[in-house]
């Protein structure tokens, strides 16, 4: 009896040890999330969903990373901020990343988020008819001086071989007073964001519209993408695969259709300002725009699109020599 009691007794002490030899993590806390800070290009709205869902649904602190997103706007340089080390990663067109890397910033590329440039132009079909580009010929059309709706259209009137004589480029602003009166012919705006917007107006005044994409034109000028300084990429290459992991991982499942509306109640629990109605039809347009055919590879890099984005910059002295811009192409995450 006493040999029976004595074993159990040591099975018992030996259950306990194993207990708190495989536990001894969690007694001891698990380590803590690695903090780094992701600022956008620019305000929280559906052009980030994915990024808003990384942070809501566990994306990112999944793979151990504690993630501070800060929008952006026109007084914020995501590029700025990574070489100063004020943020890990940012988001910047590619306009931005050709031009910083021309003054010798030190930027590499992760991820490109659009494959189709959402700059485009909105008109009225019955008004304006637009079946070719040589039927932009005597139109007015909206631009905005040094913006990229300006190297755009520029590069599609070159491509076409139409003079800027036969055209009449309009300066906009914020105010679409101009394009609703009809004075201008053609307004540039973002087709994910705006265009649902004014497109309901003008529907509900009976008026058609209809889109002139420079994309199906065969101008391929690269809007947002995931960046990084160069010295991040070299430095610390496992956490900015994880981060790169994590972000994608969460696109894709805000870009799934089964995802609906949980994508729709992310974006609007940070911008309360939009309908939902609104944002329920920007959500496909700005599906379209990242993964234009059903079987593509969200964050894939067009390095053929970089290549042509950074030749209209040379043809239009945006840059004064090339920057060889596929040297800058690194995506972590294939």
């Amino acid at each position: 009896m006493k040999t029976r009691a004595f074993i159990k007794t040591v099975e018992l002490c030996f259950a306990v040890v194993v207990f708190f030899f495989l536990n001894a993590g969690a007694f001891a806390g698990s380590p803590p999330a690695q903090e780094v800070t992701y600022r956008l290009k620019w305000l929280l709205n559906i052009s980030v969903v994915g990024d808003l869902w990384a942070d809501v649904n566990g994306n990112f602190a999944r793979r151990g990373l504690k993630v501070t997103i800060k929008p952006g706007g026109p007084e914020r340089d995501a590029i700025k901020e990574l070489e100063l080390g004020r943020s890990q990663f940012g988001v910047a067109s590619a306009d931005q990343v050709i031009r910083a890397a021309s003054k010798g910033a030190h930027v590499v590329v992760l991820a490109q988020l659009f494959q189709v440039n959402p700059l485009q132009w909105i008109y009225r079909p019955d008004r304006t008819p637009v079946k070719t580009p040589q039927d932009l010929k005597g139109k007015t059309i909206g631009i905005t001086y040094g913006g990229n709706d300006e190297a755009i259209m520029r590069a599609l009137l070159a491509k076409y071989h139409i003079r800027e004589n036969e055209v009449k480029l309009y300066s906009v602003r914020y105010d679409y007073t101009p394009f609703y009166q009809g004075k201008v012919d053609l307004w540039p705006l973002y087709r994910n964001a705006q265009a649902p917007i004014i497109g309901e107006k003008l529907r509900k005044a009976g008026e058609r519209v209809a889109f002139l994409n420079p994309f199906r034109l065969g101008i391929q000028f690269v809007a947002n993408s995931v960046v990084a300084s160069k010295k991040m990429l070299e430095q610390h290459p496992r956490t900015v695969k994880r981060f790169m992991e994590a972000l994608l991982e969460a696109w894709g499942e805000a870009l799934d259709p089964a995802n609906k509306q949980k994508a729709i109640d992310v974006v609007l629990k940070y911008n309360r300002e939009t309908a939902v109605e609104i944002v329920r039809r920007q959500l496909p347009a700005t599906r379209s725009l990242m993964l234009p055919t059903a079987d593509f590879r969200f964050g894939k890099i067009d390095v053929a699109a970089w290549k042509q984005t950074e030749q209209i910059m040379l043809a239009q002295k945006m840059i004064a020599k090339p920057v060889h811009v596929e040297t800058l192409l690194k995506p972590v995450v294939q």
